[in-house]
């Protein structure tokens, strides 16, 4: 694909922050809030005037609206969404520029300014943030609501209709304030720049301001809580920090623990910077990694957490000091990924392919991560799902409505290539990791176990996964 290029840019930098979101240009549909359309068996339900919109093949539609608009204390009536996330909801605008974003803040902002001076082409535009993961998720077949916010403009409304078109739910975190001509009240931009040499930048409004972009909300509204209330699962990345305080993300956590409500935490890159950030920021990332049920980091995040280089230990120190946390999943790239309990280590190598962009591999990763917790699959299985979905992802260009497919992800899984290195599992493997189960997939298998793990085969996990993938396809296909 040929990106838009800016023509008058006016600073260069050498730096390489984020791999592009690049896609294929999509129709652009029209806004779903205000003409109600009925798309391949969608409906729109409002709760208290904020449209919801309802995949009918797979959302619980008469329950889900049955509570809409009754008092937050109602009692439950089951969860019939499987993952809602908070908060990280922006659109992403790729362009090829000569040049990438100067170092110094004033320069960064003045060169952002110039960028939005006019609006790209829509074929540049795609999905970004937590979209990647519910889209992967969606497409796995699970429930899937995003809690945040969106302005209403043409943006606003371009990602309304991707979210749409993928069966997903949206709810407004807005404070029942009608929406100001203020730029805060716009939807979160990030533009994903590439210059001649392929290396890539970005650069957001979220950059130059010491406050949260939508830092005037304060309280969760009524039907954020009933949303939170009626997931399984609730996801919050350290992104979120960009966009809502600390001590409104911390209170959707409470809420959450308050509900029943499982708690994935991903901090990414910002966990570092929140370590060593103000002392609200300090405070809410260790109420996370006390309170989170699932982490998921990769292996240099989780070092910079606990300062312990290897990936495994450090997983386990994140586990004793955590008060509820029962996975946490180390992602090692096309290493593979590391599934970590109180009781048991689980290991799977990635699997081997021609990696186009790793840009969503992560959020993608994270969406099986989910469907293996909601369906109480093994962790080996888990993870080699886990595996397959983020490789998948890289097979394409960019994330967002360009994340794995299913198809994409059955044929990695029936092929079975696997990438692996036994000397690097031993080394990893050969410390003091006083576990009593570790098990490792594979293609091969000797005798079955030794005294140090259980090995087990790739084909044996794939043939439990693919039943239960293959009917979710069969699914969509017919919802579709």
């Amino acid at each position: 694909m040929q990106l838009q290029t800016l023509k008058s840019p006016i600073f260069c930098n050498k730096s390489s922050l984020k791999s592009p979101f690049l896609h294929e240009n999509q129709t652009f549909l029209k806004h779903p809030h205000r003409e109600k359309p009925n798309l391949n068996g969608f409906a729109l339900k409002n709760c208290k005037g904020v449209g919801i919109a309802i995949a009918q093949n797979s959302w619980d539609s008469q329950k889900f609206s049955s509570f809409c608009g009754e008092d937050e204390n109602f009692k439950s009536i089951g969860k019939v969404a499987d993952v809602a996330t908070l908060g990280n909801l922006c659109v992403d605008i790729v362009l090829n520029v000569p040049c990438l974003p100067p170092a110094s803040v004033e320069e960064r902002q003045a060169y952002m300014e110039n960028l939005s001076a006019s609006h790209p082409d829509k074929k540049y535009w795609e999905a970004g943030g937590n979209c990647n993961l519910t889209i992967a998720a969606a497409r796995l077949g699970l429930n899937c609501v995003t809690l945040g916010h969106v302005g209403d403009e043409i943006y606003g409304r371009f990602l309304l209709d991707v979210l749409h078109e993928e069966g997903i739910g949206m709810v407004g975190m807005n404070e029942d304030t009608e929406a100001a001509a203020s730029a805060s009240y716009e939807t979160l931009l990030c533009w994903v720049l590439v210059d001649p040499f392929q290396r890539h930048g970005f650069c957001s409004r979220a950059d130059f301001s010491k406050e949260p972009a939508f830092s005037w909300m304060s309280n969760l509204t009524g039907e954020v809580k009933m949303a939170i209330k009626q997931s399984k699962i609730l996801f919050c990345n350290g992104y979120a920090f960009d966009e809502l305080s600390p001590g409104l993300i911390i209170s959707a956590v409470e809420y959450a623990m308050n509900v029943g409500t499982t708690i994935f935490f991903d901090p990414g890159p910002r966990g570092k910077s929140l370590l060593l950030g103000m002392p609200e920021q300090q405070r809410a990332l260790k109420q996370f990694l006390r309170m989170s049920d699932v982490l998921l980091l990769t292996s240099d995040e989780a070092e910079s957490l606990t300062g312990i280089a290897n990936p495994i230990l450090a997983g386990q120190e994140l586990i004793r000091k955590g008060e509820r946390t029962r996975w946490v999943v180390i992602k090692m790239g096309p290493k593979g990924s590391i599934l970590i309990t109180p009781q048991s280590i689980a290991c799977a190598p990635g699997f081997k392919v021609n990696v186009v962009d790793t840009v969503g591999c992560g959020d993608s990763f994270t969406a099986a991560v989910a469907f293996g917790f909601l369906y109480n699959l093994p962790a080996v299985n888990t993870l080699a799902l886990a595996n397959a979905v983020g490789a998948a992802t890289a097979l394409g260009c960019g994330a967002g409505r360009n994340v794995a497919s299913l198809d994409k992800v059955l044929d990695l899984l029936r092929v079975s290539d696997l990438n692996e290195d036994d000397i690097f599992w031993n080394q990893l493997l050969d410390g003091n990791l006083n576990t009593p189960e570790i098990t490792l997939v594979s293609k091969m298998i000797v005798n079955g176990t030794s005294d140090r793990m259980a090995r087990v085969s790739i084909q044996k996990v794939v043939s439990e996964l693919l039943p239960k993938l293959e009917t979710q396809q069969e699914r969509r296909i017919v919802s579709s």
